[in-house]
């Protein structure tokens, strides 16, 4: 969570307080905080992957991914869940998740990924989601590039 005393504290409609989920706070451009670097390898030391989201792609988004890569963490970018004020920053941030190895990906795939399978007993409210057509996010004007 970027610099709540500031910029306010991340959206209720995320999700995350009512999972019980409670954010990291921060005032560097990546998330990579020694805090979170801690929490990766004490409570989750079998994760290789990281599912990467977030605002300022091209800013603290980038960073984090770089962080992570350094680490030795295969980073999957959602590029429909990531973006930035100005297009340019985030095509040519995108650009750059390629050159260094990043993986991108949309939510579709990477939910469908999880899943495996039809028979996934959360296939069927997953396939609900992926149903519903989003925002236009400039995506196809990224694709033309």
């Amino acid at each position: 969570e970027q610099y709540p005393q500031g910029l306010g504290n991340t959206v209720s409609s995320i999700g995350i307080y009512s999972h019980g989920i409670e954010p990291f706070v921060k005032t560097s451009f990546s998330m990579v905080t020694p805090e979170v670097s801690k929490h990766l390898k004490e409570k989750l030391p079998n994760v290789s992957t990281i599912l990467l989201t977030g605002v300022e792609t091209h800013v603290c988004v980038i960073n984090t991914a770089i962080d992570l890569l350094e680490l030795g963490y295969n980073v999957h970018v959602i590029v429909d869940c990531s973006s930035s004020r100005v297009l340019k920053d985030r095509i040519f941030a995108m650009d750059r998740f390629r050159q260094m190895g990043a993986y991108l990906n949309t939510t579709e795939s990477v939910l469908l990924s999880l899943v495996k399978d039809k028979n996934h007993p959360q296939f069927k409210p997953i396939q609900k989601l992926i149903m519903e057509p989003g925002p236009d996010t400039g995506l196809t004007q990224m694709a033309k590039l």
